[in-house]
């Protein structure tokens, strides 16, 4: 059976787009972590750690939630919890 990811998404290549075509070295640089870190991160094979996401919304003079975007209908954690609770509300 094939794991389920967690949709994540994050508008980091269009934010370093409008932010006069930032490359993804710059955005390394101003936030302490690798050019491969940031590919990884835009490819969504590399969720950062809270400090880095704020770090990257800081970078770009937006709230987190304008650059990243949870989806939790795709969540498999998510829909655990939602199963449990409509299980528990039949009893």
């Amino acid at each position: 059976m094939e794991e389920e990811k967690i949709m994540i998404s994050n508008t980091i290549r269009r934010l370093r787009f409008f932010a006069g075509e930032m490359t993804q070295q710059e955005l390394a640089d101003r936030t302490g972590v690798t050019r491969q870190t940031i590919v990884a991160i835009e490819n969504g094979k590399y969720f950062p750690s809270l400090e880095l996401a704020f770090r990257i919304a800081y970078t770009f003079n937006v709230q987190l939630s304008d650059v990243f975007a949870y989806f939790p209908e795709n969540d498999p954690v998510h829909k655990k919890v939602i199963a449990k609770q409509a299980k528990k509300e039949k009893t």
